[in-house]
């Protein structure tokens, strides 16, 4: 079995944040979030990092991070396109946003040729995440029949901010598998708890703190790539046309139309690590203290890269 490829889906403009949060210093030499993430999946075991990223930010993204990063691992770079649509389909008009996560890791189609983890480009994953996702994937079998891949859940509790709300997919599980991630875009911190809205805060939903949820650190055999292919084009058919201008392909739900169908299993991979993030410009110094801090006590080496 190769050793799996780390893809980091960059291509977002932080909108919340106010900016361009991908690159921006959160470590005690400059380090950025994705630094972290890319030496963990170093030390893991990992051959290759491929930044999907927006064409105008490529030199931006080699001078912060790329170049640095590249005597280490082997590093390539994607652009995710709005035009890069399968044959017969056009952009709608006035459509600027992007497609979405699912799209993102399929314009990485052409360079995934071995297992591979998917993770956000803002937000900090533990050591621990990687290490179990690299041993899945440097372990799993195919058996031509079912597809088998891994997710990373996370406590919900060690994945919340002070400083607003946040989006979670929310996991159901049966023994360790998963059955269905439902994506909920609006989850706080209230004073019973945990708990997420679908009309602006007009009815709240409780969560339980120790709820699994999904941090978009997924691990997939290439022939999720497939099945990428094939959802793309039932989304530009099906739900493009009722929102053209919103409709996003989003990871999970490619994820949970596989595992209804019966052609795969995700095994959930539990970790304790408390989530690190700046979904707010807020969140920032909170990230910054617990890095540093994580450095003073020997998790991660100060300079991160000798």
């Amino acid at each position: 079995m190769k050793k799996p490829i780390l893809v980091v889906m960059a291509a977002g403009m932080g909108s919340r944040y106010g900016g361009l949060k991908q690159i921006d210093p959160v470590g005690k030499n400059g380090e950025i979030i994705m630094d972290f993430s890319v030496f963990d999946a170093v030390q893991a075991g990992f051959s290759k990092v491929i930044f999907i990223i927006k064409e105008q930010l490529f030199e931006d993204f080699k001078e912060v991070i790329g170049d640095r990063v590249s005597k280490y691992v082997q590093v390539e770079y994607v652009f995710q396109k709005l035009d890069d649509l399968p044959e017969g389909f056009t952009v709608p008009e006035g459509r600027e946003k992007p497609w979405g996560t699912g799209h993102a890791v399929l314009a990485a189609r052409d360079h995934i040729d071995a297992p591979f983890v998917v993770i956000n480009a803002d937000d900090f994953y533990g050591g621990e995440a990687f290490k179990k996702i690299g041993a899945f994937l440097r372990n799993v079998k195919e058996d031509g029949e079912k597809a088998h891949w891994a997710m990373v859940g996370y406590h919900l509790k060690n994945t919340l901010t002070e400083n607003g709300h946040v989006a979670r997919g929310v996991c159901v599980e049966k023994d360790g598998v998963l059955d269905t991630i439902v994506e909920r875009t609006h989850i706080e911190k209230r004073e019973g708890g945990p708990a997420y809205t679908e009309d602006d805060g007009a009815t709240w939903h409780a969560l339980d703190e120790d709820t699994t949820v999904s941090m978009n650190l997924w691990g997939f055999t290439p022939d999720f790539v497939d099945a990428l292919k094939k959802d793309f084009v039932s989304f530009l058919e099906n739900d493009v046309p009722k929102n053209p201008l919103k409709a996003e392909y989003f990871l999970p739900f490619v994820v949970n139309d596989q595992i209804r169908d019966g052609k795969a299993d995700v095994t959930v991979l539990k970790s304790a690590d408390k989530w690190f993030g700046v979904t707010y410009k807020a969140d920032k110094p909170v990230v910054m203290a617990a890095l540093a801090e994580m450095m003073q006590n020997g998790t991660y080496p100060d300079p991160l890269w000798k």
